[in-house]
């Protein structure tokens, strides 16, 4: 079985970011991402990544691959999904959907995944008018009437890209008032001027029907005097929950979101075990804190594997 320094589980732009200091502390490297890019690539516009003033999250997905491939004498990225981790005597077994390799510590990057709303008619409709990415799909609704469910900044930027395609734009949200970042707040109230996007606070969607094709939702209050509400497409963006399982099953800590304990060195409570990105318990998500703590444990990761050899 071969043998790594260090194993890391999630090909988003936290993992190619550790893979990279990784292999510049000599570490023989492994990445695993079922999907690589993560949900990022998704992302229409990045404008908070220092160094770039404007890019798509495919774009920065790309600088980080590209970037971690350039050191292929130490990098072996690997297009799957793992399966199962196991702690053995000395390291860790990985397996993979193809592979199966030993390492020395183990960086979950392993992000997370969409939360859905769990209502009639979602899963019937999924891909047929229903829609998790606007990056995707926003041209598929050219002139129609969408829903934006969700009030994050993830939401309203989302709901921004669609209203360039979409007739027009209505954000559904629970709460009193979504809370973007402020210049999306602006952006968003621009284009409520313009009329291509209308906020409905206070507001849960309880069904989505249809025929073939989405053609209305069902709220939980009136608006305009009826709880059916006519629409052509349905984005959701609502959050995320965290991809922690295969931590747990090593006896990692996790807190009450299911998302993984670290230190300020991304280290874990089990020793050889770190975390970082998405999956790790920040309150603030964000790309470039998420590299920096995958940078940090390649760190952490270094040191152990240097204190274990003294021993």
């Amino acid at each position: 079985m071969e043998e790594f320094d260090i194993a890391i589980i999630g090909g988003g732009v936290t993992g190619l970011g550790a893979a990279v200091y990784a292999a510049r502390f000599n570490m023989k490297t492994i990445v695993f991402g079922g999907r690589l890019g993560g949900l990022i690539q998704d992302t229409h516009l990045v404008e908070n990544y220092p160094g770039f003033k404007r890019l798509t999250g495919y774009e920065l997905f790309q600088n980080l691959l590209e970037h971690a491939k350039d050191y292929s004498n130490l990098v072996d990225i690997k297009e799957e999904f793992v399966k199962d981790v196991k702690k053995l005597k000395e390291g860790f077994e990985v397996i993979g959907e193809k592979s199966k390799i030993k390492a020395k510590t183990i960086l979950f990057a392993t992000g997370t995944r969409r939360k859905k709303l769990d209502v009639p008619g979602e899963k019937e409709f999924n891909s047929k008018g229903i829609s998790y990415c606007a990056t995707c799909d926003s041209v598929l609704f050219r002139n129609k009437v969408c829903i934006m469910v969700g009030g994050s900044d993830s939401a309203a930027k989302e709901a921004l890209l669609l209203s360039e395609y979409a007739k027009k734009v209505y954000i559904v949200y629970r709460k009193e008032k979504i809370h973007p970042e402020p210049i999306n707040m602006k952006r968003v109230e621009e284009k409520i001027k313009e009329g291509k996007i209308e906020i409905i606070n206070n507001t849960n969607i309880t069904e989505i029907k249809g025929d073939k094709f989405v053609t209305s939702v069902i709220f939980d209050k009136p608006y305009k005097g009826n709880k059916e509400f006519k629409c052509e497409g349905v984005f959701i963006e609502i959050g995320h929950l965290v991809e922690s399982e295969l931590a747990k099953k090593l006896g990692v800590k996790l807190d009450n979101k299911n998302e993984i304990i670290i230190d300020r060195d991304s280290k874990t409570n089990v020793d050889g075990i770190y975390a970082a990105g998405d999956v790790a318990a920040r309150d603030w998500k964000q790309a470039i804190v998420g590299v920096a703590e995958g940078v940090i444990a390649t760190n952490s990761a270094y040191e152990y594997i240097q204190e274990q050899k003294v021993k």
